[in-house]
């Protein structure tokens, strides 16, 4: 029969497989970034959105969508492990229920494609272009907030990198803004595509960050309970043969 410490054990094991989800996500949807466009031709990194690779009647759309929804499984699976890791720590609990709510809110993204930019101009949006910048914008907020509450733990040092995070969200995110409404009307955009990777990378890093920091905090936690069992198992051994004297 496994003893109450090798439970807890294996369970914090588990937390830390699941936490390695956030890297395995973040280098995911990076290469995605980079391959899917490969195959669009004519798509312009730079200047298109990450959205018009799944937009209705372009060329990666499927394998888009089919390889995108790894990215969500993965996701959902490491804010699921930041709850677990948070513990009794509220702030961190938040970020994890905030984080959960996104990989939620991921799962709808394939119901709601925008049209090309030729079709938006042409005046053919539906409802669904309506819904995707919906989504667009529950899912900056979610991913601001996570960081925002996330901020509040794991020390002064990453509490300041979260700042820098959320100011790199703020400044690109503004700019992206800026040049959305040009998009509905196909007009040049020539950075677009540079602003809004840049924010992707940003939170990107950022849950590798969250990942390691938790990574090593869930280690550290089985290492000292593992050295105080050996301790109290010495103390006991001791005892005993005291009294054998």
């Amino acid at each position: 029969m496994k003893t109450k410490n090798q439970t807890i054990n294996e369970m914090r094991n588990s937390t830390k497989a699941l936490l390695l989800c956030g890297v395995f996500a973040s280098v995911w949807y990076t290469a995605l970034n980079i391959f899917v466009p490969m195959l669009y031709n004519g798509y312009n990194v730079a200047s298109q959105t990450v959205s018009e690779l799944s937009a209705v009647g372009a060329p990666t759309k499927t394998v888009w969508v089919i390889l995108g929804s790894v990215y969500t499984l993965l996701f959902l699976c490491f804010g699921w492990a930041v709850r677990i890791a948070a513990a009794e720590n509220k702030h961190l609990r938040k970020a994890g229920n905030l984080l959960l709510l996104n990989g939620i809110v991921s799962l709808f993204w394939p119901l709601a494609p925008m049209h090309r930019r030729e079709i938006l101009a042409a005046g053919g949006a539906t409802i669904s272009d309506t819904m995707h910048l919906v989504l667009a914008a529950l899912t900056v907020a979610l991913m601001f907030l996570a960081v925002w509450f996330a901020a509040k733990t794991l020390g002064k040092r990453f509490r300041v990198y979260c700042y820098a995070t959320l100011v790199v969200f703020a400044v690109f995110g503004m700019l992206t803004g800026i040049d959305a409404p040009k998009i509905s009307v196909n007009a040049p955009t020539p950075f677009t595509g540079v602003w809004e990777r840049i924010n992707i990378g940003a939170f990107m890093l950022w849950m590798m960050v969250l990942a390691a920091l938790l990574w090593r905090r869930e280690d550290a936690k089985i290492h000292n309970e593992n050295k105080n069992r050996r301790r109290g198992q010495t103390k006991l051994v001791t005892s005993r043969k005291a009294l054998r004297r």
